[in-house]
């Protein structure tokens, strides 16, 4: 076992860190955006059907026109009483970096499905979906390790499945109506000093051969982490968090 190339991995991995507002001087290269996404090309994905699609934005009219959108919907969830813990959205129009990572859902195909509308083959194409998505996932996640080895902090935008935000999207980024936009990843250098987020350690996620009851958590056990929890690990700095 080469321990040497672990730790450089876990580096990597450690150094990735999210940040919402960026040094928007900074340019980045169109070397480093291909370098990010030669990363992302050799992902895993099922049936090697590479579902994933990425566009580069560099055009800062383009991020101020998404960066409105998100900003809207920042206030329509104030107005809403979402109680949730929305990032200000503004700090995308400082985004040096900018990909925004789409999929064509018709690559479910690809994976097992019947076609013949049957319950059964329902069953089949949701799993398919998830197959699907993950496969994405997977891409997105080794662009963001590829990023953080440049020396650039990320941002893993998700609040884009709604009808709303892929209306807004798909015109503006000339994405034709079969194409959904899954995420937005930006990155930079930070506008201040980032900081580790918290996570949970190596036992609480483990369990081996069966899976430990001591783990589970009740319906209210969730709620009660949502109501006291979720605010305080989604933005604060891991030595914040009591």
């Amino acid at each position: 076992m080469d321990r040497g190339r672990y730790d450089a991995l876990m580096e990597v991995v450690r150094s990735r860190m999210t940040v919402r507002a960026f040094e928007p001087a900074q340019a980045v290269p169109r070397e480093h955006y291909e370098m990010i996404l030669e990363a992302a090309r050799h992902s895993p994905s099922g049936a090697n059907a590479q579902p994933w699609h990425f566009i580069v934005i560099t055009e800062q009219g383009l991020k101020d026109r998404i960066m409105e959108y998100f900003r809207d919907e920042q206030v329509a969830r104030a107005k809403l009483r979402m109680k949730f813990p929305t990032p200000d959205y503004r700090g995308l129009g400082t985004a040096p970096g900018m990909i925004v990572v789409a999929s064509d859902f018709r690559w479910v195909k690809a994976f097992p499905v019947l076609n013949d509308g049957s319950a059964l083959d329902a069953m089949y194409k949701e799993n398919a979906e998830r197959i699907l998505l993950q496969s994405v996932a997977a891409a997105t996640m080794s662009a963001h390790l590829a990023a953080a080895a440049l020396g650039y902090n990320v941002w893993w935008v998700t609040a884009i499945g709604q009808q709303k935000a892929q209306a807004a999207m798909k015109p503006l980024l000339g994405i034709p109506p079969e194409i959904s936009v899954l995420d937005i990843m930006c990155f930079g250098k930070p506008a201040k000093p980032a900081y580790k987020r918290w996570k949970k350690s190596l036992g609480e996620i483990i369990s081996w051969n069966r899976f430990d009851p001591a783990h589970f958590m009740t319906e209210a056990q969730i709620d009660e982490w949502v109501a006291n929890t979720r605010h305080k690990v989604m933005y604060k700095d891991e030595k914040n968090v009591d």
